[in-house]
């Protein structure tokens, strides 16, 4: 028996709304990179939809790190707006 090689991951266009969403949380220092790849989910999500606030899609991503969520939304909220 033997093992196929992984299907090859295809990127998304510098100007998708994904990509956008990932750069904005890049840098965020969190305790897993896993952490990090949720809070990136949920902002897309919210970016996407607008439903609720920044502050309620940071807390839903369950961030681990050195951050407390008010700080968290204080560095993505001027990343949104540039």
């Amino acid at each position: 028996m033997s093992t196929k090689p992984p299907s090859a991951v295809k990127e998304h266009s510098a100007d998708s709304l994904e990509k956008k969403a990932y750069q904005i949380v890049a840098d965020i220092p969190t305790q897993e990179p896993n952490d990090r790849n949720r809070l990136g989910f949920c902002l897309w999500i919210w970016m996407q939809d607008r439903k609720g606030t920044l502050e309620e899609a940071v807390r839903a991503a369950g961030v681990r790190g050195p951050k407390s969520v008010e700080e968290l939304v204080a560095i993505i909220k001027p990343r949104l707006e540039a």
